[in-house]
């Protein structure tokens, strides 16, 4: 393990070298690469602040108004069924927008419960098998352009449902 970490110390000062000294060896002008490389950046980040602004905007109205606790209460009885605690309900809706969002939600969590709780150890294992769908396909779709998703998003919400349903297995399975 310290092998692992040892390595992992010196891997980013390393890979910088490599290029600076790649760059240098081709005779590439470097500085004018990375500020051309930095204007593309900032017309990416340009291109989809609209859409950061308003997914954030949306979080924070879902929150503040009581809709997601709202949301919450409608879904407990069918959660308490099978078995999957309401406590975590809000984590499951929100991380498909935003991850920040949620990351609050989950520091909550581990404030009231402990992160060594069964609902900690399954929030946590949760974030591990979820994703924020809607923010990364709001980035990485806008970036290169893409206006149709097809069955994009159908596709990342069952795979994201699975993550849910397995991280609930999981944790009752070794913890439970």
């Amino acid at each position: 393990m310290r092998f692992v970490l040892y390595i992992s110390e010196y891997l980013i000062p390393l890979v910088f070298i490599y290029i600076v000294g790649f760059g240098l060896i081709s005779k590439v002008p470097l500085f004018d690469e990375f500020i051309e490389g930095a204007k593309d950046g900032f017309k990416v980040v340009f291109s989809i602040m609209p859409t950061l602004i308003g997914l954030m905007v949306a979080v924070g109205i879902l929150r503040a108004s009581g809709a997601l606790d709202f949301l919450t209460m409608i879904i407990t009885p069918v959660t308490n069924i099978l078995k999957f605690p309401s406590e975590i309900v809000p984590i499951a809706l929100m991380r498909t927008v935003s991850s920040s969002a949620t990351t609050g939600l989950v520091l909550d969590l581990f404030k009231t419960y402990g992160p060594d709780s069964l609902i900690g150890r399954m929030t946590s294992i949760m974030m591990g098998c979820t994703e924020t769908i809607f923010y990364t396909l709001s980035v990485y779709f806008l970036a290169i352009n893409i206006r149709k998703t097809r069955y994009t998003i159908t596709g990342a919400l069952l795979a994201n449902l699975a993550g849910i349903v397995f991280s609930v297995y999981i944790t009752y399975s070794l913890f439970g």
